[in-house]
């Protein structure tokens, strides 16, 4: 009898697994559609004799659309729960790959391209949702970490693509952005086999029975405790604000600023800057053209790496000690860079060690928690309301940071651009070592409680 129970545990155990490795597809396609325009923007840029506004615009009109499709993420996901709107993210990217390789014009092409961008911004926000709303507490850190890892992945194959590609011809950038249907149309099929959140099923739909049986199976021993608790949450709202609850309402500022803060930080630890301009600040530290490459190429390897390491810590240590060695880390790479190019001292390949480090300990701490940490402060009601908030300010800064980036370094030098990063990310330790909460092995209902109602 006690293996038959040990069976239908790893049984249960498998199920939610394999409904968020389909879920985290959308983060492997939202880093591949990121990722892959690099491949293919100077062949696009002859193509159709773009003027350098034009090209400026064809690289981010991507982003314009993540900003308003991460804005807007909330939206569809409340109204017409996770598992449509992911149907929606698949759809976009489908489209996005078949129409920016077909496209036979540039306006055509631009349409396309903010299409893929409303679905990366919305797969940011639904995502980690629907694999916080199914995951068990002691597991829930390694499954949303499920999706920054594909993201990860999603843009060192979309590197590697782009690189075989390439040696196809003058028209290889149409296979370089069409071959992305594949992927999309797998996670499209997949979605199918996946359950709706069951959440979203009480607290917005009232199926009370489905959600149950959906519960079962992720949580058998205790899935009437847990649904008593799920309705419990919702029990604590007044029933005026049950349907339109306001994320900027007081009760819910603690969650609103750790997750605003979290995002703020993210970016303004240079992140973005290094990875869409590496190739930039190597040549400005002294390397050539093919090393700065190269050395971009070890950014990716690495990135992977300490996420997969971060995923294997992240329900153990927790998120807040993650953090805290990470804050400590990219604070001392960031001021050797810094205090490098202060120097002047190139050896070569100081800058590039240290911007590795740097990579490493932000993929270990921030890049790993950032989309786990967000998708558990927030209550059942405005989960998808504050994982938007969340997701919207980290893209905004994204856009900021990579359009003033050129600028700061321009006109300021490497010195004091990255002494503005490391500055930054003291700000970000003091903040986490006073203010942020540990959510490792908690429900979502008992997280909710100690933020919201306390």
């Amino acid at each position: 009898m006690p293996s038959l129970t040990i069976y239908k545990s790893n049984m249960k155990k498998n199920s939610v697994l394999a409904w968020s490795v389909v879920v985290a597809l959308g983060g492997f396609l939202f880093g591949f559609d990121t990722a892959v325009i690099s491949g293919a923007e100077k062949a696009i840029q002859q193509y159709w004799n773009l003027s350098v506004f034009e090209h400026g615009l064809t690289i981010s009109i991507a982003l314009i659309g993540t900003v308003i499709g991460s804005l807007l993420g909330s939206k569809p996901s409340d109204k017409f729960g996770r598992k449509n709107t992911l149907y929606f993210v698949a759809v976009a990217y489908l489209l996005s790959s078949l129409g920016t390789a077909l496209a036979d014009n540039w306006t055509v092409f631009l349409l396309f391209r903010f299409l893929g961008g409303l679905g990366v911004g919305a797969s940011s926000v639904t995502a980690p949702i629907y694999i916080s709303e199914i995951s068990p507490a002691d597991r829930r850190g390694r499954l949303v970490g499920l999706f920054q890892f594909n993201v990860v992945l999603g843009i060192l194959i979309s590197y590697l693509s782009n690189y075989l590609i390439s040696q196809g011809g003058e028209m290889s950038w149409r296979w370089m952005l069409g071959v992305q249907a594949v992927p999309s149309l797998i996670f499209l099929v997949l979605i199918t086999y996946i359950p709706e959140s069951p959440r979203w099923l009480i607290l917005k739909k009232g199926a009370t029975e489905k959600a149950l049986e959906i519960l079962r199976i992720i949580n058998p021993l205790n899935c009437e405790e847990e649904l008593a608790s799920i309705k419990g949450s919702e029990g604590k709202l007044g029933s005026a604000q049950k349907n339109n609850e306001n994320l900027f309402s007081g009760q819910y500022t603690k969650p609103v600023v750790f997750a605003m803060l979290f995002a703020f930080f993210n970016q303004v630890s240079g992140i973005n800057a290094i990875i869409y301009y590496a190739p930039r600040i190597f040549e400005m530290a002294g390397l050539g053209a093919h090393s700065s490459l190269l050395s971009t190429v070890g950014i990716g390897l690495i990135n992977f790496a300490f996420t997969l390491l971060a995923l294997n810590f992240i329900d153990k240590v927790g998120r807040r000690v993650l953090m805290l060695i990470g804050s400590i880390g990219l604070i001392a790479s960031l001021f050797l860079v810094a205090f490098t190019f202060y120097a002047g001292s190139f050896s070569g390949m100081a800058i590039p060690i240290y911007i590795m480090v740097f990579i490493a300990f932000f993929a270990f701490s921030q890049g790993a928690v950032i989309w786990v940490f967000i998708s558990e402060i927030f209550p059942n009601q405005v989960r998808a309301k504050g994982q938007t908030l969340g997701s919207s300010t980290h893209w905004v800064m994204a856009a900021l940071i990579a359009f003033c980036f050129p600028y700061l370094a321009e006109t300021f030098g490497g010195a004091v651009t990255f002494t503005f990063f490391g500055t930054m990310m003291v700000l970000q330790l003091l903040f986490v070592w006073r203010f942020m909460p540990e959510t490792k092995g908690k429900s979502l209902e008992s997280i909710e409680n100690n933020i919201v109602l306390h």
